[in-house]
């Protein structure tokens, strides 16, 4: 799976799981704490912690899914898409949501606040595939919804999911995707 034997070779190799493939045991006590703290160690300019971590557990997930459900399919949402959403709560064996929390009276802006909490939603998964444990980072059109959000999560606009993130053990090795190339995406400014 992920190569351990220097940081930067992890983070040459890693690879997040898919959620569907993502099974018991999970992270559970110490192990969780410490991908948690890893997550919360991320740029947090201002000393804000923009971002809360809800762990969700089986009942949660269920009242999730449910949710997805009700709200996608009165939105008039495709039912069908609708379930196969609801599943990615379901099947879950555990789920953190990691909750965009705007911080008005800071003089930190909105954006850079929402870039930290979109920070520790990377740095969630990376300890968690560091850990051993696998991970996957899902949103879908739930996250951003407000209506959805304040059921779910009693949360308002400019808060949002920034991540629904799936820990888990992988049932199989995660599968290599092609990446891209540096001539593609790099520009070399010297003036």
């Amino acid at each position: 799976m992920n190569d351990l034997s220097t940081p930067i070779d992890f983070l040459l190799t890693r690879r997040s799981s898919p959620a569907k493939a993502l099974q018991a045991p999970v992270p559970e006590g110490a192990a969780l704490d410490t991908i948690l703290t890893a997550a919360a160690r991320v740029p947090d300019h201002g000393k804000l912690a923009p971002w809360r971590f809800a762990v969700l557990g089986p009942a949660a997930l269920t009242r999730l899914a449910d949710l997805t459900i009700e709200i996608g399919v009165a939105q008039g949402r495709d039912p069908g898409r609708m379930e196969k959403a609801a599943k990615t709560f379901r099947a879950a064996p555990l789920v953190v949501a990691v909750i965009s929390k705007h911080d008005a009276e800071a003089k930190i802006p909105l954006f850079e606040q929402q870039l930290s909490a979109g920070a520790a939603c990377a740095a969630m998964v990376n300890a968690a595939l560091a850990s051993g444990f696998g991970a996957a980072w899902l949103t879908g059109w739930v996250a951003n919804d407000a209506e959805f959000n304040r059921c779910a999560h009693g949360i308002e606009p400019p808060d949002f999911v920034a991540g629904y993130i799936h820990l888990g053990t992988a049932s199989a090795t995660p599968p290599e995707r092609p990446r891209p190339d540096l001539s593609d995406i790099v520009i070399r400014v010297d003036a």
